[in-house]
């Protein structure tokens, strides 16, 4: 590879609290080489003029559904690398919920395999919790981890039994790796598809309150105390919940915090008439929850924005609200709907960007969300102001199941490089 210069542009670097117009010089093994106003290189590098665009770290995923092996009629490693590319996205945190799941060694082999040959962004699969996400006994977390499992996770579901979890994190806290929670109670969300209130009582659906979110957060929390470990909430969805973190981060307890774009965006209202595309887990809550978990970022109670990409074909999903599948694609949206957020002023650039780059990078322990000289030249390059419409059959994942579809959105990716190589360009 030929080195090469990205000039006239912005740099947004949380990772060195950089924000500032220069040049990013990359070497012939795809490395910055050196970043910033006063940086430079040969005369013989191949130079690109981005005229006054944003350049920041590659957004990392937290939480995606690629759908190999057993869904690759919902999406596959070459139709999540495109979104994931289009959206800014570098390195994307795969679920296990595959078929068959990946809870064993030979699975792990298969898909680290898998990824490498079709993928074309960085992956970092994550192994169940436990096995076959039954709640009853965990995996090999040892045996997993030395194959290149990055953290563990039942994806949409909870463990229930406490002693189980306290096991969970007392294993996990002696070898050091990451427990990935889904929070809900099975018991009070039983039959559950929306949050419960006035939206589901005019549509006639069963709902669930927000208690069952919480109180799995203030158990886990309770027993992280006593089994310190690297413990992660995948999504949280209320108010009530970010009650619970801030008291037990005032205390002390260490623990990291993640929340899915939608419930930043959307709000129950949103579902309309039996939108099913909208149907979620954890659901679309109130207005006044989506404005706390802004505030939640605001105030560092929240560190990480997921995009919760799950691909459902359409036939799961035109069926009548209760029995309609949950989830919906957003890899490519993830920053676009971010961007929102920075317009309407709810946030700072520089928060956003946190939240997709170096605050997952620190609690995944890799070695990306950053532009530091030395580091890989993951870059997302994207046009703060241009206007765009969102149209399913436009995006790029192999499902088209947007919750957002129609959304007149400010701010697009316009190059995405990986390693030093143009990866996507619009």
């Amino acid at each position: 590879m030929k080195e090469k210069i990205l000039t006239n542009v912005r740099i947004i670097d949380p990772s060195q609290k950089m924000d500032e117009v220069g040049n990013i010089v990359i070497d012939e093994k795809g490395k910055i080489k050196s970043i910033g106003k006063k940086s430079t290189t040969s005369k013989s590098a191949e130079k690109i003029d981005l005229k006054g665009l944003i350049a920041i770290p590659g957004l990392i995923d937290m939480k995606a559904f690629v759908g190999e092996p057993g869904f690759e009629y919902k999406e596959n490693f070459r139709t999540l690398s495109q979104a994931a590319l289009a959206g800014g996205v570098t390195s994307i945190v795969t679920m296990p919920n595959t078929k068959p799941i990946i809870d064993n060694v030979s699975m792990v082999d298969f898909i680290i395999r898998r990824g490498r040959d079709k993928a074309k962004v960085n992956l970092f699969p994550c192994a169940s919790i436990t096995r076959q996400r039954e709640g009853n006994q965990m995996t090999e977390f040892g045996l997993l981890k030395a194959r290149g499992i990055i953290g563990f996770s039942d994806v949409n579901k909870t463990i229930q039994n406490s002693e189980l979890m306290s096991r969970i994190m007392n294993y996990a806290s002696d070898i050091d790796v990451l427990i990935m929670q889904h929070a809900e109670d099975y018991e009070l969300a039983k039959n559950s598809c929306i949050n419960q209130g006035e939206v589901a009582t005019r549509l006639g659906l069963q709902g669930v309150s927000d208690i069952a979110e919480k109180i799995i957060i203030e158990r886990d929390l309770s027993l992280l105390s006593e089994f310190p470990c690297r413990y992660h909430i995948n999504q949280i969805s209320s108010k009530n919940s970010l009650n619970v973190i801030k008291k037990n981060k005032s205390n002390g307890i260490k623990f990291s915090t993640g929340v899915s774009i939608n419930n930043l965006s959307l709000n129950q209202n949103d579902i309309g008439e039996f939108r099913t595309f909208l149907k979620l887990s954890p659901p679309l809550r109130s207005e006044e929850d989506r404005l706390s978990l802004i505030e939640g970022i605001k105030n560092d109670l929240i560190d990480v924005i997921v995009s919760d990409h799950i691909p459902e074909d359409e036939e799961s999903k035109r069926l009548p609200f209760a029995q309609a599948a949950t989830g919906s694609i957003g890899i490519e949206t993830l920053l676009s709907l971010s961007l929102e957020l920075y317009h309407n002023e709810s946030l700072s650039l520089d928060k956003i960007i946190k939240c997709l780059t170096i605050n997952p990078a620190k609690i995944l322990k890799i070695k990306k969300g950053t532009l530091q000289e030395g580091s890989d030249a993951d870059i997302c390059i994207f046009d703060l102001e241009k206007p765009w419409v969102v149209k399913a059959e436009e995006l790029k994942s192999k499902s088209k199941n947007t919750a957002i579809e129609n959304r007149k959105l400010q701010g697009k990716v316009r190059m995405t490089l990986l390693k030093g190589e143009v990866s996507y360009s619009n």
